[in-house]
């Protein structure tokens, strides 16, 4: 199949959507399903100095990395739409060149395959942090708070909203719950 870049035969466009887009896309689109995208994996592993953080006390938001799979929602949108949802997310997801907005095939729960966009993390961007510690993890979320709010409400928002939709990230619940469990020791 060939990738088309900007619409598929519909005259649709497709968004992978694996962090905050799940719960928060801000767009408009005529439907969303769940949808698989393999080579790639959702990762808690971009320092936030804006969104979910600060310069001074940096959160963590999550970001797809080299390898693996991530399902995710995968949102249709209206070809009559697409300049404007393309601005909208350039503008919310590329405040610092930390992602390259990518076309990826990802399979839908409806069994067709889509070449939809997704923001893949830039490994070698200074905000890359790697694989971190779940202690590390822990810590740097429960600090940050940024222009979007509280990094520990995004990071469990975005759990749980995976966990309504069947998608297990056992990554992703080890972390919730060392969160839960400090919020509730304190």
């Amino acid at each position: 199949m060939t990738m088309n870049a900007q619409t598929d035969m519909a005259g649709t466009h497709w968004v992978f959507g694996y962090g905050s887009l799940i719960w928060n896309p801000g767009f408009p689109h005529v439907s969303a399903q769940q949808g698989l995208l393999r080579g790639a994996h959702r990762s808690l592993s971009i320092v936030s100095t804006h969104h979910r953080g600060t310069s001074e006390r940096p959160g963590l938001v999550f970001g797809l990395a080299r390898g693996g799979a991530c399902r995710g929602m995968v949102f249709e949108v209206a070809d009559a739409d697409w300049t404007a949802v393309r601005a909208y997310l350039e503008a919310r997801e590329q405040v610092t060149s930390v992602y390259r907005d990518v076309m990826r095939p990802v399979r839908l729960t409806d069994g067709r395959m889509v070449g939809a966009l997704a923001f893949v993390v830039d490994e070698n961007h200074e905000q890359f942090a790697g694989r971190l510690s779940l202690d590390q993890q822990v810590a740097m979320v429960r600090a940050g708070v940024g222009l979007s709010g509280r990094n520990i409400d995004y990071v469990i928002n975005t759990a749980r909203h995976l966990e309504s939709l069947g998608i297990r990230d056992h990554q992703l619940m080890a972390l919730v719950a060392m969160l839960e469990g400090d919020a509730e020791a304190a």
